[in-house]
Order: C-alpha cells, then sequence, then structure tokens
C-alpha cells in the first residue's frame, strides 16, 4: 500500500480525487502532498512500524495523512474525533502512537489526552495559528509546507499492519484490529472484482494498475469515472476500505459531511454521482424524500447497503427513486477487514430479497452450530458464520485470549448468525448475538 498513492496519480493525474467543500484534489495532489506529509513525518524520526494516529472527521486531510503514513511504513489509527479524553488516551497508550493528526475542534481534548505519552509530532487541520501544545505541535500545512513533492516509500512485508482498526463495541468494550497490507490489498482487490471486473496487477515499475476480467460485464463501478458521495465516518473499517477501493478505482470522493437525503440528493444531481453506499436507514430516508421527484438521479449505477437487510418496502423506494440502479446488499465486519459476502455488481445475478449477496473471491464461509464448532450445519440451517479468506484479519491488539478463542486454524468465528440456501446465498438472522 506504500505505492497505492503514486499508482493512482500515474493511473489518473488531473482527474479530481477528493471534493472537499469547495477545496478540490486531483489524483496527483493527493499523491504530491502525501509524499510532503511521509517527508515530514521521516523528518521528525517517524520509521517503519511505528504509529501515525487519525484523530479526524471527514477532509482532504485524513486521505492524505493515511497514504503518507502508509508510505513512510507507519501503521494508521484513525479513531473517532469525539470519543471523551479518557478513550482517546487508552487508544493512544495501547498503539504506542508517536504523531497524531487531529482537527481544530477537537485539538484540546487531543492534547489533554496524549500528555506523558509517546506522541511527538502533532499536526493541527486548522485555518488558524495553533496555541499550545509541545514543540513538535503545528498546522497540517505548516508540516507539509517546504517538502519536497516525491517520496521514495519505505519496503513494507505483506505481514506488516497497514491500520488498527476499532470495533464498535456493540458487545464489549471497542478492541483494535491489526489490519495487515496484505489484508487491505486483498479486499480492495475482491471488491474490484466484484463491483468493477477488474483486478489488481502490479507493474515492472511497481506501481499498481487496474486491468478488467475477461468475460465480466461491468454493472456497478467504471473504472476512471464516476463519483460518489462520502456520509460514512472514514474512521471506521467500512468507509475507509472502501474509499481505497473507489479511489484505485478513480471515482471522485465528495466528502459530504453528516447525512442529511436533502443535502445528499443535491450532490448527487449535482455531481452526478455513479455509486452510492450506506445503511438501509439512510435509503429508506432517502429514497421517501419528496426532493426526489425533482431530482436528476440517473446518474446512480449502483446503490450498497450493508449494516442490516433491505427491507421490501425500502426497496421498492429505492427502485423507483434510482430507476437505472442496482442495489447491492453486503455483510462485513472489521475483523475481516470490510467485506466477506455481496450481491456482485458485474453479472445477471438474481436479486435476493434479505440476501447479502455471495461470498467474494477466495472467500470461504460456514455455518456452525452454537457451542459446537466442530459441526458444520448444511443448506438453511441457523449457526454462526465462520469466514475464511485472505482479509481475515491478525487479530486483536493487546487481547490474545479473544483472539485466539475468535481465530482459529486460519478461520474467523463473526459471532453472527446466519443460514445460507442451496445456491450459496448467505442471510444474516442477527448480529453479534452468537457470542454475546
Amino acid at each position: 500500500m506504500a505505492v497505492w498513492a503514486s499508482s493512482m496519480a500515474a493511473a489518473y493525474g488531473d482527474r479530481p480525487a477528493i471534493v472537499d467543500g469547495e477545496r478540490v484534489y486531483s489524483y496527483r495532489e493527493l499523491d504530491e502532498q502525501s509524499a510532503q506529509f511521509a517527508r515530514a513525518l521521516g523528518s521528525t524520526g517517524v520509521e517503519p512500524g511505528d504509529v501515525v494516529l487519525l484523530h479526524l472527521g471527514n477532509c482532504a486531510e485524513f486521505h492524505v495523512a493515511y497514504y503518507g503514513a502508509l508510505r513512510v511504513g507507519a501503521a494508521v489509527a484513525p479513531v473517532n474525533p469525539l470519543l471523551p479524553e479518557p478513550e482517546l488516551r487508552r487508544r493512544i497508550e495501547e498503539t504506542g502512537a508517536v504523531a497524531a493528526v487531529t482537527g481544530q475542534q477537537q485539538f484540546d481534548t487531543l492534547l489533554r489526552a496524549q500528555a506523558d505519552t509517546t506522541v511527538g509530532l502533532i499536526a493541527v487541520v486548522s485555518d488558524e495559528a495553533v496555541r499550545g501544545g509541545n514543540p513538535a505541535t503545528m498546522r497540517f500545512s505548516d508540516v507539509i509546507a517546504g517538502q519536497r513533492t516525491s517520496f521514495i516509500p519505505a519496503t513494507v512485508s505483506p505481514d506488516d499492519v497497514a491500520h488498527i482498526a476499532y470495533t464498535g463495541g456493540t458487545t464489549g468494550i471497542s478492541k483494535g484490529v491489526r489490519v495487515l497490507h496484505r489484508n487491505v490489498l486483498a479486499n480492495v482487490t475482491q471488491m474490484c472484482g466484484w463491483c468493477a471486473g477488474t483486478q489488481l496487477v502490479a507493474g515492472p515499475d511497481g506501481l499498481v494498475t487496474l486491468e478488467p476480467i475477461e468475460g465480466l460485464d461491468i454493472a456497478g463501478v467504471v473504472p476512471g469515472t464516476g463519483s460518489t458521495i462520502v456520509v460514512s465516518p472514514l474512521f471506521h473499517a467500512h468507509a475507509l476500505i472502501n474509499t481505497s477501493f473507489l479511489l484505485m478505482c478513480g471515482v471522485t470522493q465528495v466528502l459530504s459531511g453528516r447525512f442529511d437525503p436533502a443535502r445528499a440528493l443535491k450532490e448527487i444531481e449535482q455531481h452526478r454521482v455513479s455509486y452510492i453506499t450506506g445503511t438501509p436507514a439512510m435509503w429508506h430516508a432517502l429514497a421517501i424524500h419528496p426532493d426526489v421527484a425533482s431530482r436528476d438521479l440517473s446518474s446512480v449505477r449502483a446503490v450498497s447497503c450493508g449494516a442490516a437487510p433491505v427491507d421490501p418496502g425500502t426497496l421498492d423506494n429505492l427502485r423507483r427513486a434510482f430507476p437505472g440502479a442496482r442495489v447491492a446488499e453486503e455483510y462485513g465486519l472489521t475483523e475481516a477487514t470490510c467485506v466477506v459476502t455481496a450481491v456482485p455488481l458485474v453479472a445477471d445475478v438474481e436479486y435476493r430479497l434479505g440476501s447479502v449477496g455471495l461470498p467474494v473471491f477466495d472467500t470461504e464461509i460456514e455455518i456452525r452450530a452454537q457451542g459446537d464448532p466442530s459441526l458444520v450445519l448444511g443448506d438453511g440451517e441457523h449457526g454462526e458464520l465462520w469466514v475464511r479468506g485472505p482479509q481475515v484479519t491478525d487479530g486483536y491488539l493487546g487481547h490474545p485470549e479473544i483472539t485466539a478463542q475468535q481465530y482459529v486454524d486460519g478461520w474467523l468465528a463473526t459471532g453472527d448468525i446466519a443460514h445460507r440456501d442451496a445456491d450459496g446465498f448467505v442471510y444474516i438472522a442477527d448480529r453479534g448475538r452468537a457470542r454475546s
């Protein structure tokens, strides 16, 4: 992943990569600024294997910092910028973060939380002068100013940690998941194949390019075209990986802020959005909004839904609001990087109401009896969903006992209750109940 920003710039150049309000960053600018941030990190002593904390909401600097940290060989720890001080300090201490990027509104909380910890450099995304902090506290723009716009990326291993993704903590304390470079590469590759009919190929120059998979008709993402609105927080695993997938496909990311149906519909029309992803609750609010009738939504080719099944009423409303789009439900979890199953967007697959689709490429699933994981159940039988594939992560940071319980012989116990039909389509009955 250390070469991804350069790879995307080589493929898409001056095409818009990030739209953040009035600011537009091309793929070339994203590459150059992430190189500048990598140089800045290196100049302050950040080395491969160190951790850079991203304490940010959705903004262009999040992407610059994420890819810049990866270029220097560091691991990234994205955290919720609204965390209370004690929780933020816990994340700093357990990750051992040596640098942090924060926003002006969250700066004071970070400043208190990082006192007497390993954090050195603090880069603050702000238009105003930064007051307080340690001698290495600077505005983000000043951190990268004057740095060269090229950078030879660090050599990383597929087994090095790319980022530490925190779980939602719905059934207990939030835990950091060690997501390796090979996990991200695998899951983005799976999404490129499943949703865009392409595969990632390493070239002789060390950069990564997309090549079409022969025989797959694209009904979803068309590389090098279109845009998407980003409403989910980038510190969340789904948004982070989905963004990497779409940026690799050359899809412009429009940062929309907190979800608002009217604003989302306006931005879909304004930016000719082709791909949208979110939750059924979001799409229900969007599809029944009165502005649907007056907005031109014909550009939307695909609507992706996760977190819960889409109810029949919402599905009908979505089809009316976006008559030219396919609805693709998916299922994933932080411990599997992001996506495990999805409705393919590259084939004429019959939509099955309530299903989260088929396992993506190179992914196996089993439905095992609750309380007896040695017993694999048959079609139509409900049990705990287990997953095996290259996207299954390295386990929990600082929790070896829980890791040993849920990561067994290459398989991940998801804790979710599911069944599958005779054709392999997966249906989620309950999330997080098998082990709660």
